[in-house]
C-alpha cells in the first residue's frame, strides 16, 4: 500500500513538472513571437514610408513631377560643387598674412610673391596681384587689389544664381500643377452633370501633391543655398581684411 502512494506520488510530482515545462516554454516562445514582430515593425514602417513616398511621387503625374526632380537634381549637384569649391577656397589668413609679412622682411617682394604662389585661395591670389604691382607707387597696387577682388568675389558666387532660379521655379511648377489639376477636377464635374465628390478627389489630391513636392524641394535647396552665401561672407570678409593689412604691410615695406 505504501508503494502503491509513494508511485501516485512520483506520477503527480512528474506530470506537475512536465506541465510546467510546458507552460514555461509556451510563454517563453511567445516572448520571442512578440520580440519579433516589434523588431520587424520599425523596419516594416520604414519600408512602409519609401513606398509611400514613391506611390505618392506617381500619382502626382510624370510631367510636373519630373520636372520638379530634375529642378531637384540639379539644385543639389550644383550646391555641392559649391560647397567643395568654397572649401577649398577657405585659407588661414593670419598665417598666410604672418608668412607673407617675414618673406617681405627677409627676401623681398620676390621671396613674398613665391608664398602667395604656393597657397590655395583667392586671399593669396590678391596678395600675388598686389605684390606683383608694388614695384610703382601704392595707388596702383591698391588698384590691382580692389580689381582682382572683384574677379575673385565672381567666381566664389559663380553658379549660385541657378540655385535661386531652381528654389523659385520648384514650388511655381507645384502651383501650376495644382491648377492643371483643380481645372482637370471641374472638367469632370462639368462632363458628368453633377458634383460628385469621388469624381473630383483624384485631381485635386494630384494638384495637391505637386505642390507639396514643389514645397519640399525649395526647402530643402533653400537651406543649401543659405550655407552657401553664409560662406561666401565668410570668405569676403577674409579678403577685404587680409586687403587692408596687405596695403599696411607694402606701405611699411616702402619707407
Amino acid at each position: 500500500m505504501k508503494r502503491l502512494f509513494s508511485i501516485l506520488a512520483i506520477v503527480f510530482l512528474m506530470a506537475t513538472g512536465t506541465a510546467n515545462a510546458t507552460t514555461n516554454a509556451a510563454t517563453v516562445a511567445t516572448t520571442v513571437v512578440t520580440a519579433t514582430q516589434n523588431a520587424a515593425e520599425p523596419a516594416a514602417e520604414e519600408l512602409g514610408f519609401h513606398q509611400e513616398l514613391k506611390k505618392r511621387f506617381i500619382e502626382g503625374g510624370p510631367g510636373f513631377m519630373g520636372i520638379v526632380l530634375l529642378c531637384l537634381i540639379l539644385g543639389l549637384a550644383i550646391c555641392i560643387e559649391r560647397i567643395i569649391f568654397l572649401n577649398l577656397s577657405t585659407t588661414n589668413t593670419k598665417k598666410l598674412t604672418a608668412n607673407v609679412e617675414d618673406a617681405l622682411q627677409s627676401g623681398g617682394l620676390e621671396a613674398a610673391k613665391e608664398v602667395c604662389r604656393n597657397t590655395k585661395g583667392p586671399v593669396a591670389s590678391i596678395f600675388y596681384q598686389g605684390l606683383d604691382r608694388a614695384d610703382g607707387d601704392l595707388e596702383s597696387a591698391e588698384k590691382a587689389v580692389v580689381a582682382y577682388g572683384g574677379v575673385q568675389m565672381g567666381q566664389l558666387e559663380k553658379n549660385v544664381s541657378w540655385i535661386s532660379l531652381f528654389i523659385a521655379l520648384a514650388p511655381m511648377l507645384g502651383f501650376m500643377g495644382t491648377v492643371i489639376g483643380m481645372i482637370q477636377a471641374f472638367d469632370k464635374i462639368q462632363s458628368a452633370g453633377g458634383m460628385d465628390a469621388t469624381l473630383v478627389a483624384g485631381g485635386i489630391k494630384v494638384a495637391l501633391l505637386t505642390t507639396v513636392f514643389g514645397l519640399i524641394v525649395a526647402i530643402i535647396l533653400q537651406i543649401f543655398y543659405n550655407i552657401i552665401v553664409a560662406k561666401i561672407d565668410s570668405i569676403v570678409n577674409d579678403m577685404e581684411d587680409s586687403s587692408i593689412t596687405l596695403m599696411d604691410m607694402l606701405s611699411k615695406y616702402k619707407k
